[in-house]
């Protein structure tokens, strides 16, 4: 992967910001078939954006949502630890600062 991924697999980093991953209990053909959703449904809004229609863009973008409840970035949370959900933070202003640290040295060459 591109992206760092906190040594829990819960998040990847992008801009300093974390994402939810995927749900990694998802058996490959259900993962599959629901990127393949969101693929259409991410399709469907640059579409409705580059035909100036604000009611097929706010569908799309709902289908968006749909998507990615299911494959457990959004909504409520895949692990079971009871851990808060950290989505869209800050890295250095989570548990994960060291690690964000760590890992943005070591990319930028530092030590």
């Amino acid at each position: 992967m591109k992206h760092p991924v906190t040594p829990d697999g819960r998040y990847f980093a992008v801009r300093c910001r974390l994402w939810r991953m995927v749900n990694p209990d998802l058996d490959e053909a259900e993962r599959s078939k629901l990127t393949k959703r969101l693929m259409v449904a991410r399709r469907a809004v640059r579409d409705a954006k580059a035909a100036r229609d604000p009611e097929a863009e706010a569908v799309a973008h709902r289908a968006v949502d749909v998507a990615k409840r299911a494959l457990g970035e959004r909504g409520p949370v895949w692990w079971k630890d009871g851990s808060p959900d950290l989505n869209r933070r800050i890295a250095k202003n989570t548990p994960y600062a060291d690690w964000y640290a760590q890992v943005t040295r070591s990319r930028h060459g530092g030590s």
